[in-house]
C-alpha cells in the first residue's frame, strides 16, 4: 500500500522548527559586476547581525577552489553552478543558511539548482544591472578584453546572459545603494517567514 504524499502545508506543520528557523538559500544571479557579491556580503552581514549564521558561496571564489580547472564552455559554466547547488543544498537540508552569488547565466541550470534546494527553500535574487553600467564598473578589465576578442564566450557580450522569467526580488542597483536593496530582500525574507521581526 502506497504511503499518501503529504502536501506542503502539512510537511511544514509538522517539522519541529518554525520556518524562520528552516533552511534557505538566497541565490543572487546578474552579470559580472552587476553588484551580486557586494549586495551578498551586505545581506550576510544582517543575517549575522541577527543571530543566524550563514555561508556564502560566491561565484569566484568556488571557481578558484572547488571548481578549479573547469573552463568558460557552457557544459563547465553548468558544472560550476550545480556543485554551488550541491552545497546549498546540504547546507539547507541541514537547517543552514546559504547565500550564493554567481553569474549563472542559464535559466535551465537555475531551475535545476531550485529544485534541487527545494522550492520552498529558495530565493532567486536577479540583480538587474544593464550592461553597460557593468561594463563602466568592471575594475579587471575584463568586459574591454572580451570586445577586442581576448576572452572568448563571454557573458553578456558572445555568450548569453538569460534573466530570470520570474525570479522572488528583482534589484535596481542604478537608482538604489546597497542598503536599499538589503533592506528590500529582508522586507521580502520577513514577509514569508523566513525572518522574524522587522526588516530595517
Amino acid at each position: 500500500m502506497k504511503r499518501p504524499r503529504l502536501k506542503a502545508a502539512a510537511i511544514l506543520t509538522e517539522s519541529p522548527f518554525p520556518h524562520y528557523q528552516k533552511g534557505l538559500c538566497v541565490w543572487f544571479t546578474g552579470l559580472s559586476g552587476a553588484g551580486k557579491s557586494t549586495t551578498a556580503a551586505a545581506l550576510a552581514d544582517r543575517f549575522t547581525e541577527r543571530g543566524r549564521p550563514v555561508t556564502v558561496l560566491d561565484g569566484d571564489v568556488v571557481r578558484s577552489h572547488f571548481s578549479k580547472g573547469l573552463g568558460f564552455s557552457k557544459e563547465d559554466r553548468d558544472t560550476n553552478i550545480r556543485r554551488i547547488g550541491f552545497v546549498a543544498a546540504e547546507i539547507v537540508k541541514h537547517g543552514g543558511v546559504v547565500i550564493c552569488a554567481a553569474v549563472s547565466p542559464y535559466r535551465a541550470t537555475r531551475y535545476e539548482v531550485r529544485q534541487l534546494i527545494g522550492e520552498a527553500s529558495f530565493v532567486e535574487v536577479f540583480v538587474d544591472t544593464p550592461l553597460e553600467v557593468c561594463e563602466r564598473r568592471d575594475a579587471r578589465g575584463l568586459y574591454a578584453r572580451a570586445r577586442r576578442g581576448e576572452l572568448k564566450g563571454f557573458t553578456g557580450i558572445d555568450d548569453p546572459y538569460e534573466p530570470p522569467d520570474c525570479p522572488e526580488i528583482s534589484l535596481d542597483t542604478v537608482n538604489n545603494d546597497v542598503d536599499c536593496n538589503v533592506r528590500l530582500i529582508l522586507e521580502y525574507l520577513v514577509q514569508e517567514g523566513f525572518l522574524r521581526g522587522r526588516a530595517g
